[in-house]
């Protein structure tokens, strides 16, 4: 008995990963950020790809609503731009200054001896720049962003010229028996497609991770992917949630097993002499 007690190992952790959306996820929606990224979006559209004012709101809606961002759908109907050019447009002139540090929430991260990776749909440059504002560059080991998912592409001048733009507004206002809608080159939430390959590129179990998303649409493809869900900013859970919080917060209340588990893993660690390693995620 007491040599079976000596060399019983403690019970592995449920979970060895959270991975947190950053944009209205890290920071509240009420910062402003996400409404004067949308103001710079349409602006785009307007100034770089030459779409009538007008049409901006509809067409807008419709591409984010059937693609998970205008910028995909954008792609999807034909419209050819370099990425980079689009993301230093939309989130260059953002007013950064609206994100406020949140030490609660560093000390919160801090306390979880455990990977925690951030998975945006935006570009590198402004995780970045969010990050530094909210005091939790250091938190994360790592980033999985529009470049880890998706290849640079700027159009040449004959495509620019050659654009054939398929009608989304007309699409839905006069459905015509099979036709359908053209498939985006852009890999982003809430496509399967891309939560997979995130989740692969990223060497993620998601059995073992939880997964904290403000999106209701990317909550839901989280669980059909096999992540534990949390939806943030909400105080009820919405269809694939596991969990709602209103703010990140009040995780250790919600969660409280993620500081059980980090005492098991602490326990872990020291039966085996070992200490885990952290995979780098690169974008």
């Amino acid at each position: 008995m007491e040599f079976e007690d000596h060399y019983r190992q403690p019970q592995r952790p449920k979970f060895d990963c959270l991975l947190f959306d950053l944009d209205d996820t890290l920071y509240p929606y009420s910062s402003g950020i996400a409404a004067a990224c949308t103001k710079n979006i349409q602006d785009y559209m307007v100034e770089k790809l030459g779409i009538e004012e007008s049409k901006i709101l509809e067409l807008s809606n419709l591409l984010y609503k059937n693609y998970g961002t205008t910028m995909a759908g954008l792609r999807a109907v034909g419209y050819e731009f370099d990425y980079d050019d689009y993301h230093s447009f939309v989130h260059g002139r953002l007013p950064y200054e609206k994100i406020k540090p949140d030490p609660v929430f560093r000390s919160i991260l801090l306390s979880l001896p455990i990977r925690k990776l951030i998975f945006t749909n935006a570009d590198k440059v402004h995780a970045i720049k969010a990050l530094k504002r909210l005091g939790l560059e250091d938190c994360f080991e790592g980033i999985i962003c529009f470049e880890t998912l998706n290849q640079p592409f700027s159009p040449t001048e004959n495509s620019k010229e050659i654009q054939n733009i398929f009608d989304i507004v007309g699409h839905f206002a006069r459905p015509e028996p099979g036709v359908e809608l053209p498939k985006t080159p852009v890999l982003c939430k809430p496509s399967i497609e891309a939560m997979e390959y995130a989740l692969k590129i990223a060497n993620i179990n998601p059995q073992r991770t939880i997964f904290f998303e403000d999106s209701t649409r990317n909550i839901l493809a989280g669980k059909q992917v096999g992540l534990q869900t949390v939806l943030v900013g909400k105080s009820h859970r919405s269809q694939g949630a596991d969990y709602a919080l209103e703010s990140l917060h009040n995780i250790r209340e919600a969660l409280p097993e993620l500081w059980s588990e980090a005492e098991q893993r602490r326990a872990v660690q020291y039966h085996s002499g070992k200490v885990a390693l952290e995979t780098s995620v690169s974008a």
